[in-house]
């Protein structure tokens, strides 16, 4: 493999984690409770993943030409993700029903959005010669695309979670076993602590001359059974 090749690939996967990272970005951004907020945060989750991308391809930014880029390609999803954040004003569902569909909306948006300024950067695309007309038909396929991605990614993030959930409750159930071990434990040194202590008192008394040999051995074998 060549440099250029070399520097395309590592050009590749660095772009493809900021857009990974920034769809969860995004879809964390459209849960939020609150409605109206959520649109803004995933468009500002957005625009720092173009800010991102232009880094990677050595591209300047223009962050006044890259909001009008952002609004005009995804204005059909903002209006549907609005609606989402509309609904989370309903009590209780509507958080719920709002908070899952913008979710999946933003996720969507942000994996075709970045898909597009990949393959325009690659092409040797700047922000200023950005035809939005253009791109617009791959940005509605990407969106597609953007779908199974984004939930498919919710399904990895679900399983992380269930599984550090799990771990935590099984360490909590490990913790306590060791509790109640611990507990035995000094329990069971408590009873061979008076167990010796009063064998040692027979022996004394033995001593002493109070009690005989086989009284000594019928109540030491009486102390060593309770």
């Amino acid at each position: 493999m060549n440099d250029f090749n070399k520097l395309k690939e590592g050009r590749d996967k660095h772009a493809e984690t900021i857009i990974r990272n920034h769809i969860l970005f995004s879809m964390g951004a459209g849960v939020i409770p609150v409605p109206i907020v959520d649109i803004f945060a995933v468009s500002a989750a957005q625009l720092d993943m173009i800010r991102q991308l232009c880094k990677v391809y050595d591209v300047d930014f223009a962050e006044t030409q890259g909001k009008a880029i952002v609004s005009s390609l995804t204005t059909a999803t903002l209006a549907r993700i609005g609606a989402g954040s509309l609904a989370k004003m309903i009590p209780v569902i509507g958080s719920i029903i709002g908070g899952v569909t913008n979710a999946a909306m933003a996720g969507a948006s942000t994996y075709a959005l970045g898909q597009v300024f990949k393959i325009h950067f690659e092409t040797g695309g700047t922000i200023l010669d950005f035809d939005v007309s253009r791109l617009k038909k791959l940005y509605k396929e990407q969106f597609e695309k953007g779908k199974k991605v984004a939930e498919e990614m919710r399904q990895q993030q679900k399983a992380k979670r269930d599984a550090a959930e799990k771990a935590a409750e099984e360490a909590k159930a490990a913790e306590t076993i060791d509790e109640v071990m611990e507990e035995t434990v000094d329990l069971n040194k408590t009873d061979t602590d008076e167990t010796i202590a009063r064998l040692k008192q027979l022996g004394e008394l033995k001593e002493a001359g109070v009690i005989t040999d086989f009284e000594f051995e019928r109540m030491k074998k009486r102390v060593l059974k309770s």
